[in-house]
C-alpha cells in the first residue's frame, strides 16, 4: 500500500514542470513528488503545525546536492492563491475538499493557476466507506476542522467538467484503511486504547513498512470495492 493517495506515475512529472500540492498537510504527496521527479513543488497549507512538519519529513530525506527542482511549504488559503495566473503545470489536492464549506471557490483557484493543458489530480472520500464512518461516529465529522460533506464522485466529477476540464481516469486508494477507519468510528471515545484499533494500525503500519506482496495484492483487488479515497484526473482545455 503507497502513502499517496494521488498516482504519480499518471502525472507524467517533467524536469522543471512547477507542481502546487493543495493543503499539504505534512507534505507527503510534495516530497514524493520532488524525491521522483526534478519538477519545482510549491506544498500549500493553512495549518504551521503542519508546515512545520512538512520541512522537518522533507529535512530527513538525504537528497544529492547536485539534484534539480526544489520543494518548498508555504502558508495559504485554497480561497485566494497567492500565485499568478497559469503558474502550474500540475495541482494536487487530496483529501481536501470535504472540508471546505465553499469548496467550489477552491476549485475556481485551481483553474486559474493551472496553466493551459495542465494537470489536475483530485481525491476525497468514496461515498460509501465515508457514510459508514458517519453513522458509526457523530463526533467523527464535528469535531473542528473535520469533514463537512459526503461527495458523490460523479456530482465532484461533473462539477469540475463544467468548468471545461476534460475528465481523464478515475481509480480507487486505501481499501484496507476504510476497516481502520470503521473501527475508530465505532469505538471514537476510547480508540487510542481499544485492542481492535491498535491492532489494526500496526497492521497497516507493518504493510507500509514491509510492503508484502499478500496485503498489497488484497489492497488492489479491494480498491474498486472498498477504496476509501476515490481519486479523479483532468487536463485543463
Amino acid at each position: 500500500m503507497s502513502l499517496e493517495t494521488i498516482d504519480m506515475d499518471r502525472l507524467n512529472i517533467r524536469p522543471g514542470d512547477q507542481l502546487l500540492d493543495l493543503g499539504c498537510g505534512e507534505g507527503r504527496h510534495s516530497i514524493s513528488a520532488y524525491l521522483q521527479s526534478d519538477a519545482n513543488i510549491v506544498g500549500l497549507d493553512l495549518g504551521l503545525q503542519d508546515l512545520r512538519t512538512a520541512r522537518s519529513r522533507l529535512e530527513d530525506f538525504p537528497v544529492a546536492f547536485e539534484k534539480a527542482g526544489s520543494c518548498n511549504f508555504v502558508r495559504g488559503t485554497g480561497h485566494t492563491l497567492p500565485f499568478p495566473n497559469n503558474t502550474f503545470d500540475h495541482v494536487i489536492c487530496s483529501e481536501v475538499l470535504e472540508h471546505i464549506p465553499d469548496y467550489p471557490s477552491f476549485l475556481q483557484e485551481i483553474q486559474r493557476v493551472l496553466k493551459p493543458g495542465g494537470l489536475f489530480a483530485v481525491s476525497v472520500p468514496r461515498y460509501f466507506p465515508e457514510w459508514v464512518c458517519w453513522q458509526l461516529s457523530d463526533a467523527y465529522h464535528e469535531v473542528e476542522g473535520g469533514h463537512v460533506r459526503i461527495f458523490r464522485a460523479n456530482d465532484l466529477k461533473q462539477r469540475i467538467q463544467s468548468m471545461n476540464m476534460k475528465f481523464l481516469a478515475r481509480h480507487w486508494a486505501h481499501s484496507l484503511h476504510a476497516p481502520y477507519w470503521w473501527l475508530k468510528c465505532l469505538f471514537w471515545d476510547n480508540a487510542e486504547e481499544h485492542i481492535l484499533v491498535k491492532q489494526y494500525h500496526r497492521l497497516l503500519v507493518w504493510d507500509l513498512m514491509q510492503q508484502p506482496w499478500l496485503t498489497q495484492t488484497l489492497d488492489r483487488l479491494l480498491n474498486p470495492i472498498l477504496g476509501k479515497s476515490v481519486v479523479m484526473y483532468f487536463r485543463q482545455p
